[in-house]
């Protein structure tokens, strides 16, 4: 006869060793595709939004020759400062229209840049990658006359690992990080804490590690109702960044901040700041 004992222990046995295998299996999926996670060149934001400031669309060409499609609006770069705006992981440049728009209206020129993979660019997006990529328009815009104190860096969610990865000791007029996270591990462990995130991530944008190096005046806005990035991520952001530092937290906003009275009063009165 079988001994109930032995056939339960043999069906827990069972039971576990089916769970470590689909445990097994999501770390290698994980591992090899994370970065279809993080990067979503395809999806949509915004729709039906049309441009009402005048641009020239611009090539930019990065260390390792991939050309990126970039919109430049030159006001007048020699009396106004130029923000150079990096996007986050989604969508097309027609994406931010909606609020590049509303630069026509503020003493600004503007720089947005698509990533490598974005917006028909060639190249995958890394974040090595989108360094490069940075860096190659700040370099653009210096070919243009533009000084460095003369350039704000505006970053966008991912935009904002960017962003305070370019911005660390150097003299730029400001710094604007929109719905900024602490770094791609922090972020990764409150999506998914059953994974050991650290050891698997890549691409790990540690923000919170290079945010004391920024010396620039900075402007940080999150909405505290942020279903993405985490609204206590913004907040420890704005904590561990130097002086001069402003905020702007928002009771009712989500990840994707709206262009509202209040938040263009906040960018309006920084940028007035710096000059």
């Amino acid at each position: 006869m079988f001994n109930k004992n032995s056939i339960k222990m043999n069906y827990f046995t069972t039971i576990l060793l089916i769970f470590l295998l689909i445990y097994f299996f999501i770390l290698v999926s994980t591992y090899f595709f994370q970065r279809n996670l993080l990067y979503h060149p395809s999806e949509n934001n915004y729709f039906g939004d049309k441009l009402n400031v005048p641009i020239t669309e611009v090539k930019i060409t990065t260390q390792d020759n991939i050309e990126l499609l970039a919109w430049y609006h030159n006001k007048d770069a020699y009396n106004y400062k130029t923000i150079l705006f990096f996007h986050g992981n989604a969508g097309s440049l027609e994406n931010r229209i909606h609020k590049i728009n509303h630069f026509k209206d503020m003493n600004v020129n503007f720089l947005i840049i698509a990533w490598r993979g974005f917006s028909g660019n060639k190249g995958k997006p890394t974040e090595e990658g989108l360094y490069d990529d940075a860096r190659s328009a700040i370099t653009w815009l210096k070919k243009q006359g533009i000084k460095e104190n003369n350039i704000i860096i505006y970053g966008e969610s991912l935009g904002t690992g960017v962003a305070t990865e370019v911005a660390q000791k150097k003299n730029f007029a400001g710094i604007i990080l929109e719905s900024p996270f602490t770094s791609m591990v922090e972020a990764g462990k409150d999506k998914y804490p059953f994974l050991p995130v650290r050891l698997l991530l890549k691409d790990k944008y540690e923000s919170d590690k290079k945010i004391k190096n920024i010396n620039s005046p900075i402007l940080i806005m999150h909405g505290k109702v942020d279903n993405i990035v985490p609204f206590h991520m913004g907040k420890k952001m704005y904590e561990l960044a130097n002086e001069p530092k402003y905020s702007y937290f928002s009771e009712y906003d989500d990840h994707m901040m709206e262009y509202n009275k209040t938040l263009l009063k906040a960018l309006k009165n920084f940028i007035s700041s710096l000059n």
